[in-house]
This record gives C-alpha cells, structure tokens and sequence, in this order.
C-alpha cells in the first residue's frame, strides 16, 4: 500500500507565519536620520546662542604699584647714630638738600680728621701761592700744593658725604622711615623722595598678552579707593625678559598725577589697557565654550540635537570668545546645559 504525504502544514506553522506577517508589517527597524526630531520627553533641555561676526575689543585689568617719576632712596653708607632729619614726609626739597644727618664724632666717620686736613692744605696752598708771586718757590712746589690740596678736598667731600646725606633729585618727600637717634644700616632706604606730578604705574602680565602691547599704548589707572580719580596715560616700557619666579613680564605705564596729587609712591592701583583687538571676528557665548585637553569645544544644535564641534579658539571676554576655526556664522550654540550634553544628544530649547 502506497502512503502519502499531506500537504497541510505542521503545527507550528500558523504562529511563525504570523510572526513573520507582523515584522513585513511594521518595517525593518533602523536608526532614525541624524536629522530626525526626537520624541518627547528624552530631550535635554538648553538655552543657545548665535555665532556672529564682529569687532571684537578685549580689555583686561591688572594690579599695579606706584612710583613716583623720578624717585630715590635716601642710604647710608655707614653704621652711625642720626643726629638730624631735615625734611620730613609732604616736604619740598631741592636737588643737593641734606635731608639725614649722621654723627660727625662716630667711630665710622672721619669727618673731622678730613676737615681738618682740609683745612691744613687750603692754607698751604695760599702760603705757597704768595711764596711763588715773590718767586721764593718754584712752579713744582706749587703744583705739589695744589694737587694736596686737591686731595685732601676730595677726602673731605667723600667724608662729609656719608654724615651728610643729600637727595640727588628735586621732588617731595614721601617716606621717612628712621628717627632721630637711629643707628643706620648700610643700604637701608631713610627716606624717600619723588617726583610725584607725574607717576609710573608698575605691574606685571603674561607672554600671551605682552604680545599685543607696544610703547606709547594708552592706558587708564585708578584706584578702587577713588575710580572717580581715574587718569590715563602710556606704556613707557616693557621687559625683554620673564620674572624667572612668576614668569610674568614687567611693564611700566606713565601718567599725570590727578589734581592735588592723589596718587602716592607705594600706592596700588588698577590699570586698565586694551590688549587685543580683532576686525570681524567670529565669537560665541564665553559659556559655550568648553577646554578640551589642548584644544576647545562646542555643541551646534540643530534640528533638536546637539552635535560637538572641535573649534580652535582665539582672544576672550568674559562674555564672548573669538572662534578661529570650527564653526561658521549663525550656527546655533548651546550656551547653558552644555555639560549635560554628548555628541548627537537630544535637546529641547528652552528661552534665555
């Protein structure tokens, strides 16, 4: 007998091809285009900004000490009691006034034994003089005369400049800081005078802003003490040549003392100066900027996702940042949220 097969299909037939019917029904599932709007709910929300095209200025602030224009210290040479102060601080003095007094007695002073030598040769020296008139001496013991006397002058001025300390500038008197009855140590300022009509504001900047500068830049200082008093003036000099401790660079700026001569030697200050200035710069929001090891980085949102651009920045404010390459003009950045966001994020825009 000849059996045959059936043709019906096997139990499990109809839930595969069910199965099978709703897959071909429902499409082959897939990654949506990168530019496909999100669903709702899985959105990151932030606040944007535009990349525009503009002048950019950038001006920064640094802390300087003052000094007069031209100023000196008053120091001793040697160790001795002071006898005298002769100017006191506010005090007017002329260029060669002594203003410190030293005891002439003073085991290091030899005030006396040079005057007196002084003296001694100053008087044959005119002796000699007569005697070569009346031609009782010859030119040589003249001329020998003359240079002692000479030298014993130049003895006497050098002793009496370490007892009698003069000021070599004209200017004010704007520190005292020794007393009557002091003993001195050589080298230590006693006092200081300076010529305070014009001033010179001392600060220090990094190599990435010294850069920019130049001599004759203007600049603007004031006090926060009084920002009512603020003056400007120029950058005088510059250094070639870093702190070796801070690796900053000295600069010196010099402007006219405000009415009345409020700014004082040793008094800090703010001076504010432009250090960088770009014609049609690209910025961005500071805020969306993100430091990336070496480099900088900024989400560009577009059709509700976020998409990380590596961007090369230049010169920044507080509030903008030059963008020198990486993104194009009007493309929107996230501003707030951004540490919140990876590469391809969903996001919602919220207002500003």
């Amino acid at each position: 007998m000849t059996i045959h097969h059936s043709s019906l299909p096997p139990a499990g037939a109809p839930l595969l091809f069910l199965v099978l019917l709703q897959l071909t029904g429902c499409g082959a599932p897939g990654k949506p285009p990168s530019d496909a709007r999100p669903e709702t709910g899985l959105e990151i929300p932030v606040q944007v900004g535009v990349a525009a095209t503009t002048d950019l200025s950038v001006t920064k602030t640094y802390s300087a000490t003052l000094e007069g224009e031209e100023q000196a210290n008053i120091v001793a040479k040697v160790s001795e009691r002071i006898t005298g102060l002769r100017a006191s601080v506010g005090a007017a003095v002329a260029a060669g006034q002594v203003v410190v007094v030293l005891d002439k007695s003073g085991a290091a002073s030899q005030y006396f034994q040079a005057e007196a030598a002084y003296k001694n040769a100053e008087k044959t020296l005119q002796r000699m003089k007569s005697l070569f008139d009346e031609g009782a001496v010859s030119q040589q013991t003249l001329d020998g005369s003359q240079t002692a006397f000479d030298v014993a002058r130049a003895n006497f001025d050098a002793a009496r400049g370490t007892v009698e300390l003069t000021t070599p500038i004209a200017g004010v008197v704007t520190a005292v800081n020794a007393s009557v009855g002091d003993l001195t140590v050589p080298g230590a300022a006693l006092m200081t005078i300076a010529r305070i009509n014009r001033m010179k504001a001392i600060f220090n900047m990094t190599e990435e802003d010294m850069v920019h500068l130049a001599p004759g830049q203007a600049v603007s200082v004031y006090s926060e003490a009084r920002p009512d008093q603020a003056v400007e003036g120029r950058i005088i000099q510059l250094s070639r040549s870093a702190d070796v401790g801070s690796r900053t660079f000295e600069v010196k700026a010099l402007f006219p003392n405000a009415v009345g001569g409020w700014f004082k030697p040793g008094m800090f200050c703010k001076v504010r100066l432009e250090v960088s200035a770009r014609a049609g710069a690209l910025v961005v929001p500071t805020s969306a900027v993100q430091s990336a090891g070496a480099g900088s980085r900024v989400f560009v949102v577009r059709n509700g996702r976020a998409f990380l651009r590596s961007v090369r920045a230049g010169v920044a404010t507080d509030k903008s940042t030059e963008i020198l390459e990486g993104i194009a003009p009007n493309d929107t950045v996230a501003t707030v949220g951004v540490n919140n966001l990876r590469d391809s994020a969903a996001v919602s825009v919220v207002p500003n």
